[in-house]
């Protein structure tokens, strides 16, 4: 079971995301807060998987909560879940240990895959915010080689993901159907054994092909 607790100030919308997470018969609600103080309090005494936080609370915000719960538990895992899509504030999100940076009106399965994600070692950010923000986290000195089993098409996908484009804008820009531009992104999972595409959107930058 996967033991979630759940950092949200206004009430109504802590029950619908508890309802929201817990369609997923392994991952349950242990634990709700509501604001960044409490939550510090609460993982004092309790066992966490993921804290799922929002951003701005009264009396502590989600990123001071971050900071302290990352410096004192660093295996306990933060997916920041936020009605704001501001860059800066996913910047600092990722800085104070936030291992994801997600919307609200994320589908269910979305929050799901996220929380997964975030579980598993892996980066649950929005497309546009890996393009905008990774650059930023990420110092290059000396650009590493791509894998040389990568076709040029394989290559543009790549770098259009980098870029923050959707599936449907890759599929416009290069002249292919949707379908063809998944089972492109799917072959290049495979091939460079990452877990999603804000893992492809890394590999872009430190490969300098954005």
């Amino acid at each position: 079971m996967i033991r979630i607790l759940l950092v949200e100030d206004q009430v109504m919308v802590r029950r619908a995301l508890k309802m929201m997470i817990e369609t997923d018969a392994e991952i349950q609600v242990t634990g709700e807060a509501g604001n960044g103080k409490e939550a510090v309090d609460l993982c004092e005494t309790n066992a966490y998987d993921l804290v799922i936080m929002d951003i701005r609370m009264p009396v502590m915000d989600g990123l001071e909560a971050a900071r302290i719960i990352h410096s004192r538990w660093p295996d306990r895992k933060v997916l920041m879940l936020t009605t704001f899509n501001d860059d800066q504030y996913a910047l600092e999100a990722l800085k104070s240990g936030a291992r994801g940076y997600l919307l609200k009106d994320a589908e269910p399965e979305e929050l799901i895959r996220s929380i997964r994600s975030c579980l598993s070692g892996g980066l649950a950010l929005e497309d546009h915010v890996a393009a905008n923000v990774m650059p930023k986290l990420i110092q290059r000195t000396k650009p590493e080689q791509a894998d040389p089993s990568l076709t040029p098409r394989e290559l543009s996908i790549i770098s259009r993901i980098g870029e923050g484009r959707s599936n449907k804008e890759i599929s416009e820009e290069l002249g292919l159907s949707v379908g063809t531009v998944k089972n492109h992104i799917s072959l290049i999972l495979d091939k460079l054994e990452l877990r999603d595409r804000t893992q492809v959107a890394i590999y872009a930058i430190r490969h300098d092909l954005v």
